[in-house]
């Protein structure tokens, strides 16, 4: 779970790319309160897709904005000084329009914003609350006290790569529940079962190891000689001897996520079948001796595809991984033409992949802690076609 200690970081970190004369900020964006604060809407609950507004200051408290049931569907504790709740239903009267309520929260602590520079994120946050914050007078932004308009979310972004310790470790566990999934799919994958029986089978030992509720989503599809390449949620397919069952998924807790796949020959691996998954094995090793702090992503699509044009299959079809946090794909994206660069403290996949007609297709992915001299595998799945 984030921690207090990461979130003050995390909050120590923005107030250092900011401008020392803005005294306040609006975190609008789910994601980034959760960043930055701890606090989520649980998506499991009965106000899944609501959201708050948090209200940092410089020198000042963590302010927590929200209608009443919102706030207390929090997945946690939130990291925060004060709550700011406004009614929205008591079990007695009718409902107002729910964003009605959260703009309603926000007129409570506007007079505190007046007169002090301050930050929104404005690719979030509602018409609506922008109006309470200015009043009547013009959207400008340029006079002295007016929040600024600047694109505050893609500052966040920028930090979200350097992930904190407490990060790490909600990324590691969200990941040993995907490994266990993929370890009960290895048990339960023979011919006969369909694609969604298995998805449930992964889930339910995900979410085991997890030990609390979760998100499981991703590519759970066989493909063949004949449907080289598919992806995407489970069918009713049935499993045949022959088929390349891909299981290419995240498991989500508190907003963060794992991602990374393996491929299981339904029956046992053809010779073809073997071939191609040494040739993705090849490629992901090549890709790894590319992992370290300063090296171009581009540099590392590079090196992922090389052991697949030299085998005469062309240049790998898709990325050759991405940045993973608290969305999927985030920067790094490992493509011939990224100007992106590897940082100490991306979590980044890589992802080898063939989809080969009269064969069928495979794709293998590990998870990484990219680090100033090398990098950390995060997950620890096996990866094998049986």
């Amino acid at each position: 779970m984030l921690t207090e200690a990461g979130c003050q970081a995390r909050r120590r970190r923005l107030w250092e790319q900011l401008d020392e004369n803005f005294k306040w900020a609006l975190i609008a964006d789910p994601r980034h309160i959760n960043y930055f604060s701890g606090f989520q809407v649980q998506p499991l609950s009965f106000s899944g897709g609501e959201r708050c507004l948090l209200l940092l200051e410089r020198d000042g408290p963590a302010t927590l904005i929200g209608d009443n049931f919102a706030i207390r569907s929090a997945a946690t504790d939130p990291f925060v000084d004060r709550e700011v709740v406004e009614d929205w239903y008591d079990h007695e009267h009718s409902v107002i329009n729910r964003d009605h309520a959260l703009v309603a929260g926000l007129r409570l602590v506007a007079d505190q914003l007046a007169q002090r520079p301050g930050l929104v994120e404005s690719e979030w946050l509602p018409v609506a609350a922008w109006e309470v914050i200015v009043g009547d007078s013009t959207l400008s932004g340029s006079e002295p006290g007016f929040p600024q308009k600047i694109d505050l979310g893609s500052i966040v972004r920028e930090l979200r790569r350097n992930k904190e310790p407490d990060e790490i470790e909600l990324l590691e566990l969200c990941m040993r529940a995907g490994a266990a999934g993929q370890t009960r799919a290895r048990e339960v994958v023979v011919p006969g079962i369909s694609e969604f029986e298995v998805y449930r089978e992964v889930q339910a030992a995900a979410l085991q190891e997890l030990g609390s509720p979760g998100l499981v989503y991703g590519d759970f599809r066989a493909t063949n000689a004949q449907m080289p390449k598919a992806g995407g949620l489970p069918t009713d397919y049935k499993l045949q001897s022959g088929d390349m069952f891909i299981l290419d998924y995240s498991v989500v807790l508190h907003g963060y996520r794992s991602d990374f796949t393996n491929t299981i020959a339904v029956g046992g691996p053809s010779d073809e079948q073997e071939m191609l998954y040494r040739l993705c094995e090849a490629a992901m090793q090549a890709g790894e001796s590319r992992l370290k702090a300063g090296v171009a992503a581009s540099e590392v699509y590079a090196a992922v595809s090389h052991p697949l044009e030299e085998a005469g299959y062309g240049r790998l079809s898709h990325h050759a991984g991405h940045g993973i946090g608290l969305a999927h794909p985030e920067p790094p994206i490992l493509v011939p033409d990224s100007t992106d660069v590897l940082r100490a403290g991306d979590v980044v996949t890589l992802e080898p992949g063939l989809y080969i007609e009269g064969i069928g297709g495979i794709r293998i992915e590990h998870n990484y802690l990219i680090l100033d001299s090398g990098f950390r595998r995060l997950s620890d799945h096996l990866i094998s076609l049986m």
